[in-house]
């Protein structure tokens, strides 16, 4: 799958070479921490209960942050990934509070006595329903685009309220009648063996099914919090005999606070990112809609100049010409010359016009050979930044040699970077469906080189195909209508074609066609 589709589903770049190193020294980390604890896992603590609160209320509040962030990207990317992570860490985050309640010693003082068996329970069904959260994560398509986020994260919070409700009144209620896990207040049954053991072989499943794919730097971060989650099993189950309060114990409840930790900087990040591309685009959209402005009204004003002359004398010749003929005996020869006169006047016109272009359009008679794939590449490098922004992934096909076209360099890069804006802008609001742009170019008419640029954007009305090339008609609300007229003269000019049609049953596909070129190309965009 192309990485701009596995991107826009997860949400997330892919790791660059800094973010690996970030990665490859928190698993250092890890590893030394588990080896300087490990002789002393054993070891018992005393009076240490009174922490336990505050690590709970610490671990509730950064695992229903990160919960909160995976929902509200899910809202915006709609990728069903994201919302199983999303629901694991909303079920480990309401938990917590229960097992913390239920600890024994800690709220005794209260009257708060559950007895044994309450906090181990809700501790392992905690501990497994992350993991197998992680696990359908993992196993998730990357390509499933769920409709209607916002019915989708209600219901799921109204399911894990209900599941955590029933959790904490089975562990309180029925928990008589379930499987002790605990023999006393810090040593763990026969029984309780199953769990850590479960635990650990879903968060291998995890890392090796998420380390198989790869699809974002978010799954790279995931398999470092699953091995967070396997060193703190290790520690508190294995090394430190499950016995609770021990050195073991709590340090393991430090890796797993960490994980937590971890996953939320690395969302922050994301979303201030996220934020910061925006903002800058924006900027550079108002930016370049002020230029477009400042062009078009200088180039009104000087049409408006330049043209006032010739219209005046031609206003001036025909108010004439009916003088003229309308005396008592019309004098049609003079009548003949104030029409030649204007005639004159609109060949001057135009001339005017003409001469005003070519200003505005510098080296338009530059005419060289191209390589039609480099223009292409250069202007999807321009617009990288908004793509992003617009959830476009961008699929080109090109031949194993591509054709050389003859045109102008610097008209050819902007008529190819209007039609990649359109696609994009045509598709922001598309949802629930691939945004893809596909780029393609291809042998035309003998002589002749193709490009095609389609979308699955809502596509053209079959009445509208000539309309929109048309000067002040746009489908953009805030659009002036000049751009594909712009394309059409551009084309047209170097004796192509430009023309548009549907994309099956969904967006629209812009074609040009340009005489080709055998020799090598002479000329850059951005060459002087």
């Amino acid at each position: 799958m192309p990485s701009s589709a596995i991107q826009r589903q997860t949400g997330t770049s892919l790791a660059s070479y800094t973010q690996v190193r970030v990665i490859f020294a928190v698993v250092v980390v890890l590893v030394i921490a588990l080896a300087v604890t490990a002789p002393y896992a054993a070891q018992a603590t005393q009076g240490t209960e009174i922490f336990l609160p505050a690590y709970a209320a610490a671990d509730f509040v950064v695992e229903i942050t990160t919960a909160a962030l995976l929902f509200a990207t899910f809202q915006v990317r709609r990728s069903a990934p994201l919302l199983i992570l999303a629901v694991g860490y909303l079920l480990s985050a309401l938990l917590v509070l229960p097992w913390a309640l239920t600890f024994p010693g800690v709220f005794s003082s209260l009257g708060w006595d559950y007895g044994l068996q309450s906090t181990a329970w809700i501790a392992a069904i905690r501990r497994i329903g992350f993991a197998g959260a992680v696990v359908a994560y993992a196993f998730a398509g990357s390509t499933w685009v769920l409709s209607r986020p916002e019915k989708w994260v209600a219901g799921c919070v109204a399911l894990i309220c209900v599941f955590v409700a029933a959790t904490i009144w089975l562990a309180m209620v029925r928990v008589d009648s379930l499987p002790a896990f605990m023999a006393d207040a810090r040593h763990t049954t026969v029984d309780w063996r199953t769990i850590p053991a479960t635990a650990l072989v879903l968060y291998a499943l995890g890392i090796a099914t998420v380390l198989a794919r790869r699809r974002s730097m978010l799954d790279i971060w995931v398999s470092v919090v699953l091995f967070s989650l396997v060193v703190e099993i290790f520690l508190i189950s294995y090394l430190a005999g499950a016995v609770r309060l021990s050195v073991g114990w709590w340090s393991g409840r430090f890796f797993g606070l960490a994980a937590a930790g971890t996953m939320l900087l690395v969302l922050l990040a994301e979303t201030i990112g996220s934020h910061t591309r925006l903002a800058q685009a924006a900027a550079r959209e108002q930016r370049a809609r002020r230029n477009r402005m400042v062009a078009m009204e200088a180039l009104s004003a000087s049409i408006a100049h330049e043209i006032n002359q010739p219209l005046a004398s031609m206003v001036t010749n025909a108010s004439a010409g009916l003088r003229w003929l309308a005396r008592h005996a019309p004098d049609v020869g003079q009548a003949e010359a104030a029409l030649r006169r204007i005639v004159e006047e609109g060949h001057r016109a135009d001339k005017i016009v003409s001469g005003i272009r070519t200003m505005f359009l510098k080296g338009a008679q530059e005419r060289v050979a191209v390589d039609l794939k480099c223009v292409i590449e250069e202007a999807l490098a321009k617009t990288a930044s908004e793509r992003a922004l617009a959830d476009v992934e961008v699929e080109t096909v090109y031949p194993r040699r591509t054709p050389m076209v003859t045109c102008n360099p610097v008209q050819l890069l902007q008529v190819v970077s209007n039609l990649i804006d359109n696609a994009i802008d045509a598709m922001k609001e598309q949802s629930g469906r691939v945004r893809r742009l596909t780029i393609r170019i291809e042998d035309g008419e003998p002589g002749e080189v193709n490009a095609c640029f389609t979308d699955t954007g809502p596509g053209i009305e079959a009445s509208d195909t000539e309309r929109i090339f048309l000067p002040f008609v746009s489908s953009k609300p805030d659009g002036m209508g000049m751009g594909l007229m712009f394309c059409r003269s551009v084309i047209e000019a170097h004796g192509g074609r430009l023309w548009v049609a549907a994309n099956g049953s969904a967006g629209a596909a812009f074609c040009f066609s340009l005489p080709a070129a055998d020799e090598a190309p002479q000329a850059h965009p951005h060459e002087p």
